[in-house]
């Protein structure tokens, strides 16, 4: 299992980003072979992170360059400052 992290500012507009990522992106993630599961996490104090989590590693950093082109063409005047990403393999997962 791999996961991707990205964290954004968005300074403002935390509702209205995760509104267009549920709308826009999640469809395109939902067609990927491999997708698990994506969260949007409010961080506070501007900051919002993405997590997404797909089976293999091709899927996850397929995942990445969809997020990117869709932020760039869907809400990149919502950014205050390019992403942080972090991606790879999930070492431990547990649920309850």
């Amino acid at each position: 299992m791999y996961a991707s992290i990205r964290r954004y500012f968005v300074e403002g507009a935390i509702q209205e980003l995760a509104r267009r990522a549920e709308e826009g992106l999640v469809p395109i993630f939902q067609e990927n072979p491999g997708f698990i599961t994506y969260y949007v996490v409010d961080g506070g104090d501007g900051y919002v992170a993405s997590i997404s989590i797909f089976e293999s590693h091709e899927a996850a950093h397929r995942s990445n360059e969809q997020a990117a082109a869709w932020v760039k063409e869907n809400a990149s005047e919502l950014l205050q400052e390019e992403p942080q990403i972090t991606a790879g393999e999930v070492l431990v997962a547990v649920s309850g």
